[in-house]
């Protein structure tokens, strides 16, 4: 499977950005997005199940982004508003192997990845 990120740019404090996710090759179940600050770990995001029905959200991002699939598209989405300067990152599409239906939030058990899109968020 290929996984293809985008949507990223380069935004002000409070403004909203939409990144997608557009997969390729296998129908996938579990998708998430994972982000790597400069300097830091890469940490989860946010994740969503196979028909949508669930979604799990770091604390971080609680409130501010939503994450939504469309399956027509094989695509995944992450609307993310009230961006904050800490937002900025690469953000990362991965999917968990075809036959497992559970969320996670370790990065070890998603075995698909996109190729990443920047974020920035100024002050």
């Amino acid at each position: 499977v290929q996984l293809q990120a985008s949507g990223g740019g380069l935004v002000q404090a409070g403004d909203s950005l939409r990144l997608s996710c557009a997969a390729s090759g296998r129908t996938f179940n579990v998708v998430g997005w994972f982000r790597r600050a400069p300097g830091k770990e890469r940490e989860f995001v946010s994740a969503i199940n196979w028909n949508g029905g669930s979604a799990v959200y770091a604390d971080s991002v609680k409130g501010r982004f939503t994450i939504s699939r469309d399956n027509a598209k094989n695509t995944v989405y992450l609307q993310m508003n009230s961006l904050k300067p800490e937002d900025t990152a690469i953000y990362y599409c991965a999917a968990r192997p075809s036959r497992v239906t559970v969320i996670a939030r370790s990065p070890y058990q998603y075995d698909s990845w996109g190729q990443g899109t920047q974020v920035t968020v100024s002050s």
